[in-house]
């Protein structure tokens, strides 16, 4: 089955370049164009993409209300935010919009392609560098309590979740607590229907949003916070 891709940019040229770039892979298919955010969320409720490319700044309406409206109506569908480096401000806001990965628009088309099969996979893009920018927005806000549901973790998906936290993939995961790569994805998969997130960047999200993260510690469930009997 084809990846069913929506282009969402305001810059005719831009969408024309991503076009012409994935016209040449078997298993992706460009499917529409939106050259506004709400003509985005038209034609991702028409034709129902696998990864919508969103660009931030669109007039009529922006790439994160936009990508708050398309998860509303299908949280099925996967947002690639497009983004240069000088837009730091609007991550923190495209994660916590839904958002399941980042490209910048001047990387290397194999990057591209990358990423787009990546997140279609069911997975999620979100580079250490990423993250630490996000770490510091989420210093600055107050902090709500953990969820109940982090008492259902286990030890060890504790220990894969402070990992996420930091931005490590997969493999970096299993090469840190000496597990394989298929038992990284087990404990992944356990981590996030257990918590009732969609994917690894909502459980980013999560950890920081409540201070879980920390570089140094494991993070502390409330089962950790009982007295000892």
């Amino acid at each position: 089955m084809k990846i069913r891709v929506l282009v969402a940019d305001d810059q005719s040229m831009v969408r024309a370049g991503f076009r012409m770039l994935l016209s040449h892979e078997q298993d992706i298919e460009v499917v529409a164009e939106a050259s506004d955010g709400l003509e985005a969320v038209e034609k991702a409720a028409r034709f129902r993409p696998t990864i919508v490319l969103m660009d931030i700044r669109m007039p009529e309406l922006d790439g994160l209300e936009a990508t708050r409206r398309i998860l509303a109506a299908d949280d099925a569908t996967r947002i690639l935010i497009l983004t240069t480096f000088d837009l730091d401000e609007y991550v923190y806001e495209a994660l916590r919009a839904g958002a399941s990965g980042f490209v910048l628009k001047d990387d290397p088309p194999e990057q591209l392609i990358a990423a787009i099969q990546i997140v279609a996979g069911g997975d999620a893009l979100l580079s250490p560098a990423i993250t630490k920018r996000v770490i510091k927005q989420f210093m600055r806000i107050p902090r709500p309590a953990p969820p109940k549901q982090l008492d259902d973790l286990t030890e060890r998906e504790l220990d894969v979740f402070r990992l996420i936290a930091r931005g490590l993939s997969n493999v970096e995961i299993g090469r840190e607590l000496y597990i394989s790569d298929t038992t990284v994805k087990t404990h992944i998969t356990h981590i996030l229907q257990k918590l009732n997130l969609r994917d690894r960047v909502q459980a980013v999200v999560l950890a920081h949003e409540t201070g879980l993260f920390d570089t140094d510690a494991r993070p502390t469930s409330n089962r950790d916070e009982r007295p000892a009997r």
